[in-house]
């Protein structure tokens, strides 16, 4: 529907009151905007603790304060105010806000003004009306006239005598306070909230000559709240927290469905903890507006060891008719020895190579959960091109009434003009009734269903793995 809104015979929307800040008192964080000094502790599960120190000037006795500019997407349950010499009567989050159709809607029963232009020449007509309903369009009484406020290209204006005291500009809390004495004092705000989270994502430059990654990690903020947060004392804890009605459907991005592994570490980690998070505070005050996405470095290593391979995992009783891809993968350590030596927040890691001409190319992505120092991280990256692998069942015989034979075949072929190494596991087992009767090389038992083996694949060639397994099923 095509009109313009105004509003006339009411002065500026209320704003917080400006004062001269007293001894202890914080300034306001940026003109034009109510908050005041602003801590932000941000989870990775779309929470954020927000604290907010304002000057407020309260005289004596019962007293209502605003407190605008705080998150649309607040916990008003979770607020907590502390106001020197003033308690807490009552507290109302409002959050319908003030917009073209709230207003219209809000004028149910009240009279306006329509302004219509005449599109020739330009004259102006005002007549007053009463709007009698907003339901897919504005119906009015115009002198005893029913008329639609239709959408017809012509110019027209609706102008409101005031604002309704219900509707806000921005999202604001009210309180009303029992105040003791008259004077300028710091409230200090706090109160949980939904639509702040973050995430960590790397990159990661692989020089195969060299055995090294150059590592970067960078924090990805995202703010869906409503509200722009200024100059922010910024703290991120990596970790989920518990709560009652904890859970969001806001996912940052789907998992890929390729797994990471990890042997977690047991380094001591010389970052700050939080309980049994660890705590990533950014090294400046910080500007998130609403709707932004930013990023800011935390991790710049160089020179980490790692080395490229291949992996393959056969389900079990898996049996393959064609070869079959091995993954290829990056492994390190985030140890303090390798070079990296810091506890890796959950995100994704895109892995970058040069190719002959010395330009870095993508190579792959995979995501890591939050992984403590000293661990060391298997990274798929994808598909291998040249190396595959293809497990065939060669027979399975029946014992007796509880127990089966099962014997396997691997052959792995290598079409790279260079030797590799093949990681060969064979999942599915059950280390309390597997017994391991035949096997062409010596494998490890890595946890209760798996079996590794390490197997050598010659460059243009290929190699075999034989394995018989005794079991209960």
């Amino acid at each position: 529907m095509r009109y313009w809104l105004a509003i006339a015979g009411v002065g500026a929307l209320p704003a917080a009151a400006q004062t001269p800040p007293e001894t202890n008192v914080p300034p306001a964080a940026s003109p034009g905007s109510a908050q005041g000094e602003l801590a932000l502790t941000i989870y990775n599960d779309d929470l954020a603790l927000i604290e907010d120190v304002r000057p407020l000037t309260l005289a004596a006795g019962r007293v209502r304060q605003t407190f605008p500019d705080v998150s649309a997407r607040i916990r008003p349950e979770t607020v907590s105010l502390a106001v020197p010499d003033a308690t807490v009567v009552e507290q109302n989050f409002d959050y319908d806000l003030l917009s073209p159709s709230s207003l219209m809607e809000k004028a149910v029963g009240e009279t306006i003004t329509l302004v219509r232009t005449h599109p020739a020449t330009g004259a102006e007509t005002r007549e007053r009306a009463r709007v009698l309903a907003v339901n897919g369009g504005v119906v009015l009484d115009i002198a005893g006239r029913i008329e639609v406020l239709r959408d017809d290209g012509l110019p027209v204006r609706a102008v409101f005598d005031r604002v309704p005291e219900s509707l806000r500009a921005r999202p604001t809390l009210s309180v009303t306070l029992a105040s003791t004495r008259a004077a300028t004092r710091p409230a200090r705000l706090s109160y949980l909230s939904r639509g702040l989270g973050w995430e960590a994502d790397y990159v990661a430059a692989f020089d195969a000559d060299a055995g090294t990654i150059d590592l970067q990690g960078w924090v990805t903020l995202r703010n869906t709240s409503g509200t722009t947060f200024h100059e922010a004392k910024t703290l991120l804890v990596a970790g989920s927290v518990d709560g009652a009605g904890n859970s969001s459907n806001d996912d940052f991005r789907p998992r890929p469905r390729r797994v990471t592994r990890v042997s977690p570490g047991t380094e001591r980690s010389s970052r700050e903890q939080i309980g049994d998070f660890y705590v990533y505070p950014l090294a400046e005050r910080t500007t998130i507006a609403d709707k932004q996405t930013k990023q800011v470095s935390f991790l710049d290593a160089r020179k980490v060891a790692a080395t490229a391979g291949y992996r393959f995992e056969n389900e079990w009783l898996g049996n393959a008719t064609e070869p079959r891809s091995a993954q290829s993968t990056l492994r390190f350590a985030n140890a303090g020895a390798a070079g990296l030596g810091d506890a890796l927040p959950a995100g994704t890691m895109r892995v970058y190579a040069r190719d002959s001409r010395g330009q870095a190319q993508f190579i792959g992505e995979n995501r890591i959960d939050h992984v403590p120092q000293g661990s060391k991280i298997v990274l798929v990256t994808g598909d291998a091109f040249d190396v595959k692998v293809q497990p065939v069942m060669l027979a399975r015989t029946r014992l007796g009434e509880r127990r089966w034979r099962t014997q396997m075949r691997y052959r792995l072929t290598n079409a790279r003009a260079r030797a590799v190494t093949v990681e060969l596991v064979q999942s599915g087992l059950d280390w309390s009734d597997t017994r391991v009767s035949e096997q062409s090389a010596v494998g490890e038992r890595r946890d209760a269903g798996t079996l590794a083996w390490q197997v050598p694949v010659p460059a243009n060639g290929e190699a075999t793995v034989t394995a018989t397994f005794d079991t209960r099923y």
